[in-house]
């Protein structure tokens, strides 16, 4: 090992030390490996934070991960490269760099919320801030190995760098989305993510104090340090500033779950909910929608006894399926416990759905619906599926061939399935994938449509294993739906009609393309 002097001048610390100090050029070496550690977890979870935010803001999971990532290490070449540049006071450059980060990397998440709904296009700052931060992670290791270049032999130089980058990268695959996401939230995990890489440059700042040099780097940490606590300590107000310039309606409800953002808005007794961003429905015009879903079904069902609902964690397609007497059990399966939870307890949402999880023929199971349908072995007269739009694979799966299969074997003989198929208007021919998948998985399909002011056109399927049957009585108290409005219904004019470009199949995920394109050609009408 060599002498401090030495082992000071390749840090770049102008002070000098007492001959024989080795255990603090130790000291100091240590801290230096460890920071490649830091500087690996959080490089990489500030690159997980743009990407998943990418998604929630514009969708199509697999596009924004794989343009970020290849963003993200395209800078970091580009600032290794660049590191050849910085030349004397390496350590000094390295706490610098180390500060900058903390402050750009910690405050990322926020401003990428707060910016996109001020912004007509949001991909130049989203794509500017990974750059920026690739660049000067990029910047990092290199200056980490030429610092401790006369400390190690090569050989155990590159070992020690590339085992502590290695192992960073393993803390943040698995801290992401396992403590960060559902604990955290991700504006205030770019703040306590950067208040890490902070305590980096702290570290060292305070650990050369006699170094009077660094002064100005000694402040500028504390600084950021105290910037990026109050920003972790008000990160829900932040978010919750964000959401308000994306929603013109007063918000009374938003929580961040392991699954999704949850809000609610409220304009003059009209309540919304928005998960990740995309409506869900409007108090004044749900009915029209979830009418439509449940009672073509439903009111064919000769015995719907048993009926299972996908989705629906709001129950007011729950509230629907409780009005029929016939119905003995309905299983209701959503992933998200604080969505069911939400409109099982609040007084306002359980008006809207009028109580529907309190009645015992009711069961709620927490689940994801593609695993739950194939290990399930329960068979149903009536199923309904209620679920989001295919903005991303996860949720693509889910109209899926091999989805819609494993429906199948659920279904009873003589059952009835409907699905929600998305606007037939915007997304034309991803409607038609729906039904040619249902059909390829061996359904026998009619498709349909209604108007729900809050969203416009929109599409249903339904599905059977036999022939499909007449409408049969409808209860009382309906509000939209009659067999006179089905047969305006299964009416599609020339421009909702469109041939389907093949089947949502597992391995090719075609409908999430399809739908992105069609969804994206209309917004930029």
């Amino acid at each position: 090992m060599a002498d401090t002097a030495s082992a000071a001048a390749a840090a770049g610390v102008t002070a000098k030390r007492p001959a024989g100090s080795d255990a603090e050029t130790r000291g100091l070496s240590l801290i230096l490996l460890v920071s490649v550690f830091v500087v690996a977890t959080c490089g990489l979870i500030y690159e997980l934070l743009a990407g998943t935010i990418a998604t929630y803001l514009l969708g199509d999971s697999v596009t924004q991960f794989s343009t970020v990532i290849g963003t993200y290490l395209f800078a970091m070449g580009i600032g290794s490269w660049f590191s050849r540049y910085i030349e004397g006071r390496l350590l000094a450059w390295f706490i610098r760099i180390e500060i900058i980060i903390a402050l750009i990397g910690g405050t990322s998440a926020a401003a990428l919320f707060l910016l996109f709904p001020m912004v007509d296009d949001f991909r130049p700052i989203l794509y500017g801030l990974v750059l920026l931060i690739g660049f000067l992670v990029g910047l990092e290791i290199p200056l980490l190995i030429r610092i401790l270049k006369d400390e190690f032999s090569f050989g155990d130089l590159v070992s020690n760098v590339l085992t502590y980058d290695y192992i960073g990268a393993l803390a943040a695959s698995l801290l992401f989305p396992l403590v960060l996401v559902p604990f955290v939230g991700l504006i205030r995990a770019g703040f306590v993510i950067g208040f890490v890489n902070i305590l980096v440059a702290l570290l060292l700042v305070f650990r050369l104090r006699r170094d009077r040099s660094l002064l100005t780097e000694r402040v500028s940490a504390i600084a950021v340090a105290g910037l990026l606590v109050a920003g972790a300590i008000g990160s829900e107000a932040l978010q919750r500033a964000s959401e308000a310039g994306l929603y013109n309606d007063k918000l009374i409800y938003a929580q961040s779950s392991p699954y999704q953002r949850i809000v609610l808005t409220q304009n003059k007794g009209d309540i919304r909910l928005f998960l990740d961003g995309n409506l869900q429905f409007s108090s004044r015009d749900e009915y029209r929608y979830h009418e439509s879903l449940v009672w073509p079904a439903l009111a064919r069902s000769a015995s719907p006894d048993r009926v299972l609902i996908l989705g629906g964690g709001d129950g007011l397609a729950l509230r629907e399926v409780l009005r029929e007497e016939r119905v003995t059990g309905v299983t209701l399966v959503d992933l998200d416990p604080s969505i069911t939870e939400l409109f099982r307890t609040a007084p306002a949402l359980r008006r809207l759905n009028e109580d529907a999880f309190s009645d015992a023929r009711v069961q709620v199971v927490n689940a994801d619906a593609f695993t739950w349908a194939r290990d399930a072995n329960r068979r149903f007269d009536v199923i309904l599926v209620d679920l989001p739009d295919p903005t991303n694979y996860s949720i693509g799966r889910l109209y899926s061939y091999e989805f819609y299969s494993n429906l199948g074997a659920l279904l009873a003989p003589a059952g009835i399935m409907s699905v929600q198929s998305t606007a037939p208007y915007v997304s034309t021919k991803s409607f038609a994938m729906i039904g040619a998948t249902l059909s390829a998985a061996g359904f026998a399909v009619q498709p349909y449509h209604t108007y729900v002011p809050s969203f416009g056109d929109w599409g249903f399927t339904l599905a059977t294993r036999s022939t499909l049957g007449d409408l049969g009585d409808l209860p009382e108290g309906l509000r939209y739906f009659t067999p006179s409005e089905e047969q305006r219904m299964r009416a599609f004019p020339e421009d909702m009609r469109a041939p389907a470009p093949g089947v949502n199949r597992l391995d090719n995920q075609a409908l999430v393309q399809l739908f992105t394109r069609e969804w994206g050609a209309y917004g930029d009408d």
